[in-house]
């Protein structure tokens, strides 16, 4: 079982780092197009946009994941296409209404938006609003069924038609404002081809559909714990749209200004920080269907086992990147960007890193035990938190208020549930052999070490190469010696007979 989990992992973390590697050089390419204002305008209208998209799927795929492994381990292929048909319904019957709604009467709603522009671009993006919801259950289907295969080439698939859109859209651009919306346009494009091809791929591979009655009430008590996580999360991205500008101004910046930086950090950093959310994304997406069968088989022992290994994973995750972005991160915002405040606040950011990947590995366990409104109270006290800080600090520290916001917010949630899962006794036992607490140590000191290495050899090759092959060289240099230097430390395991393994991947 520990060779296919892995196994699965490795395969969708391929593709989920080409389809990221891919949304990236995209957002590139976007942001040189229609510029930091532009980008501002698309992501304060992708904000509110997902606060509905989050409504209308929330927790629905991972439930009906979850569902469907319940059903598999209680041999009733009848509930499995009940979970599936009960989903599309329940998304279905969450996004039209609002779909409607907003599309005949949004223009009387322009005060959730803090540029009015943006409203423009949400009307668009509302198109493919339940087109995208729909696609969601058919993806939680595959994962149930531990199809990851399929779900990672459809996300690669939309990605890609969403970039050649996106190209071919903005080949003329006369303002930032007609540059957001054709951007917009994209995005629907590639929400219709996914919902087309998810929908093919799903009868192909023999599913079916059933009376979904029954199954409503157990889904929308599962699901509506974890779609309030995620819309609440979604909505204090909206607020943080309209009230970050807003703070800043007040602060004494101008209103295009003010929007620029907003774009700059939620449109430039934010996705560059969450590259790791593209690995940890892969190992949950991987470990939910296991830990659910595990949890309602009462399999314990085993439970724990993957418990343990998923979140010594995402701490290593975390420990590698950090020297990566804190001493290559200036560098990489000039030369994608070519925003030096971009890699400024990268550089800034990087320890949020270690938090961020705890709280998106261990918040997915616990919506997979079942645990979802525990999850909710936590992201709770870490929003409520991070919203204070953009109210508060923005008159000292101006737009970097968000960052230090959202770094609380990682550490207050990822503090909870840890500590819930300990108390529960899933983690960390007196008697666990699972996780080596040595390795981990290491890793969290090996940072600042590797950090300042990879710095000093950025240094180094800048003095005879350019700065694209100083960040290249860096890379490559600094990614040896952390090899290297796990392997000494014994982190990264070196197998010989008739010895022990006592590292974490062991």
């Amino acid at each position: 079982m520990k060779n296919t989990v892995y196994k699965s992992a490795s395969i969708v973390t391929a593709l989920s780092v080409a389809e990221r590697g891919l949304g990236f050089l995209y957002r590139i390419v976007l942001s040189r197009l229609i510029g930091a204002e532009g980008l501002g305008l698309y992501q304060v209208a992708l904000s509110l946009f997902s606060l509905f998209l989050t409504v209308g799927t929330g927790g629905i795929p991972i439930t009906v994941s979850r569902m469907i492994s319940k059903s598999k381990a209680e041999n009733d292929p009848l509930g499995q296409r009940r979970a599936v048909s009960a989903g599309i319904c329940l998304c279905l019957v969450l996004t039209l209404p609002f779909c409607f709604i907003l599309g005949a009467f949004g223009d009387k709603m322009t005060f959730l938006f803090s540029d009015e522009r943006s409203f423009g671009v949400f009307r668009i993006l509302l198109l493919g609003l339940a087109c995208s919801s729909v696609y969601a259950v058919i993806r939680g289907s595959f994962w149930g069924n531990k199809e990851f295969l399929i779900p990672s080439i459809l996300e690669i698939a939309e990605e890609t038609v969403m970039v050649i859109a996106g190209v071919l859209l903005l080949r003329s651009v006369p303002t930032p404002a007609v540059g957001a919306e054709k951007a917009a346009w994209a995005v629907v494009i590639s929400y219709f081809f996914s919902f087309t091809a998810s929908l093919l791929c799903f009868f192909f591979r023999g599913g079916k559909l059933s009376a979904p009655q029954t199954a409503f009430k157990p889904l929308f008590k599962a699901t509506m714990p974890i779609t309030s996580v995620r819309a609440s999360g979604s909505l204090v991205n909206s607020a943080v749209a309209v009230l970050l500008p807003v703070m800043l101004i007040r602060a004494g910046a101008g209103k295009t200004e003010a929007l620029r930086l907003f774009g700059i950090v939620s449109g430039m950093v934010l996705p560059v920080l969450f590259i790791p959310s593209t690995l940890i994304g892969s190992l949950s997406l991987v470990l939910v269907p296991e830990l659910s069968e595990d949890f309602y088989r009462k399999n314990y022992e085993r439970l724990r086992k993957n418990l343990e290994r998923g979140l010594s994973v995402s701490f290593l995750i975390a420990c590698v990147l950090i020297p990566f972005f804190y001493a290559l991160g200036e560098d990489i915002g000039r030369l994608a960007f070519s925003e030096a405040a971009a890699g400024k606040m990268i550089v800034k950011s990087s320890l949020i890193l270690l938090p961020m990947s705890l709280t998106m590995i261990s918040t997915s366990m616990l919506n997979s035990l079942g645990f979802e409104k525990q999850t909710f109270l936590f992201y709770f006290i870490g929003a409520a938190a991070m919203i204070l800080c953009i109210l508060v600090l923005p008159a000292f520290c101006g737009v970097y208020a968000y960052i230090l916001g959202l770094g609380v917010s990682y550490v207050l949630t990822a503090v909870c549930n840890l500590v819930f899962l300990h108390k529960k006794g899933l983690i960390f036992q007196k008697n666990t052999e699972q996780v080596c607490v040595r390795p981990l140590l290491f890793s969290l000191i090996a940072v600042l070490p590797l950090s300042v290495l990879g710095q000093t050899f950025c240094t180094l090759f800048k003095g005879f190469a350019g700065q694209t092959l100083a960040v290249v060289f860096s890379a490559l240099a600094l990614a040896a010696c952390t090899a290297l230097l796990y392997v000494l430390l014994g982190i990264i395991p070196i197998k010989k007979k008739n010895r022990r393994k006592t590292a974490v991947f062991s």
